[in-house]
């Protein structure tokens, strides 16, 4: 019998007594000793969004469970929308809860199953072209306010080419528009994106499209999928052609939430194919009213000038009294300045109808300065929101100090020796554990 078993005096020795909470905290140790970091593949399942920020969910396989947590400030850089279902891969740290006893993983990123790789070479290739001057804001340039002539690549079989034509034909049906069908899915999709833009390209370059119509645009879009389905996308040779359009270029691919290199390259990204559509197509109906009421207004002025002549007509016949020899030199008189009064008039309608239709030629140009003042406007705003963003306090030498549960900590009084604090730098976190607290 094993001696390490019995005491002197024939009994079994007691174990240690901890307290629930120490027991805990000495399993949460070993495990992150044992284990951390650790990377989990698995099913999400139960996943919520608390109104914090945090996410909770559990991960699932066909022979086990464990529960998760995210906290906010991880969250806030998915790169999708996690639904129940779906296969992801996470990364974080193993310990235990101690308030309930349960073992719990931190998550501090998720990705779907299988997507890291792609993911890194998108990360990779979009520093290369943003080192390069592709995605700079400078050689952006702003839509034409009415464009003649509309471009389009898509897949000739897509959704996104019906909800695009639908838009257009309900907001501008005078609009012609140019389709060069392309492969948007799959291996020989850049190859044959790219064609599609150059046959625009020349189109365009032409100063006219099929049927004599300039192309002022070009719409490159695609429905929603998955980083596998929007791949090609993701082509540095298909970013090269977008950047060397010779006309503004929207890129309307996926949903809302999907980003990709040609995004970043295009003059200009719509949320979705639909949204596309609407960024260049101002409704005719709001032109046609502005028309209106100038010709309208000119039309009202030139007949109130009429009446005012009128009226002096009337006070000069009036004015004549019995009719005599005089009386008809003076009618005779009357008549040559009616004559004249009326040629006067007409040419003053000719003129006013000159200027409505320089009116309609300039309103373009005029909504165009101002369109242009209000993109200036946000660029602006955007500057000082860059400078209000945390991570430029941080990148000065600051730091963030959070415990375990992601609280902030802003008092000596909230981290006693022997806290674990997670301190946030501007290129990445240290965790630590409070030594010696020291007040000023």
């Amino acid at each position: 019998m094993d001696s390490d078993l019995w005491s002197a005096g024939g009994q079994r020795p007691q174990p240690h007594v901890w307290d629930v909470g120490a027991l805990c905290t000495a399993v949460a140790d070993a495990l992150s000793a044992r284990f951390n970091p650790v990377a989990v593949r698995g099913e999400l399942s139960g996943f919520s969004r608390a109104a914090s920020g945090h996410c909770y969910f559990s991960l699932k396989d066909a022979t086990g469970q464990l529960r998760c947590a995210m906290f906010r400030r991880s969250a806030q850089n998915l790169a999708f929308a996690p639904r129940d279902g779906e296969l992801v891969e996470v990364r974080g740290k193993l310990g235990v809860y101690e308030q309930r006893g349960d073992l719990q993983l931190i998550v501090d990123d998720m990705q779907r199953a299988g997507q890291g790789a792609l993911f890194e070479q998108f990360l990779r290739l979009k520093a290369q072209l943003e080192s390069e001057g592709l995605f700079d804001a400078g050689r952006k340039r702003p839509l034409p306010l009415m464009p003649r002539g509309i471009g389009l690549v898509t897949s000739a079989g897509a959704a996104a080419l019906h909800d695009v034509v639908t838009a257009l034909k309900r907001r501008v049906p005078h609009i012609p528009v140019v389709l060069a069908p392309a492969l948007v899915q799959g291996a020989l999709a850049p190859a044959s994106l790219v064609e599609a833009l150059r046959k625009l390209y020349r189109l365009a370059e032409q100063g006219d499209g099929e049927g004599g119509v300039p192309i002022d645009v070009i719409l490159l879009v695609r429905g929603g999928g998955s980083i596998e389905d929007l791949w090609g996308f993701n082509d540095e040779k298909l970013a090269r052609t977008i950047v060397q359009s010779p006309v503004p270029l929207v890129s309307g691919v996926g949903h809302e939430t999907d980003f990709t290199i040609a995004d970043f390259c295009a003059d200009l990204r719509a949320p979705t194919p639909t949204a596309a559509a609407e960024l260049v197509s101002q409704p005719r109906d709001a032109w046609l009213g502005a028309l209106d009421l100038a010709e309208r207004r000119l039309r009202e002025t030139l007949e109130r000038q009429l009446d005012r002549q009128g009226q002096r007509l009337d006070h000069a016949a009036r004015q004549l009294g019995r009719p005599s020899g005089l009386v008809a030199r003076e009618q005779w008189q009357l008549e040559q300045w009616r004559q004249r009064l009326q040629a006067a008039v007409r040419e003053r309608v000719l003129a006013g109808e000159h200027r409505q239709q320089q009116l309609a030629r300039d309103l373009p140009a005029v909504v165009a300065r101002w369109q242009e003042r209000q993109q200036q406007r946000l660029g602006h705003a955007q500057t000082r929101l860059e400078l209000l963003n945390p991570q430029q306090v941080l990148a000065r030498g600051y730091a963030l100090l959070t415990d375990g549960d992601g609280q902030v900590i802003s008092r000596v009084a909230q981290a006693p020796a022997g806290t674990a604090v997670r301190a946030q730098l501007a290129d990445g976190g240290l965790d630590m554990v409070v030594t010696q607290p020291r007040l000023l």
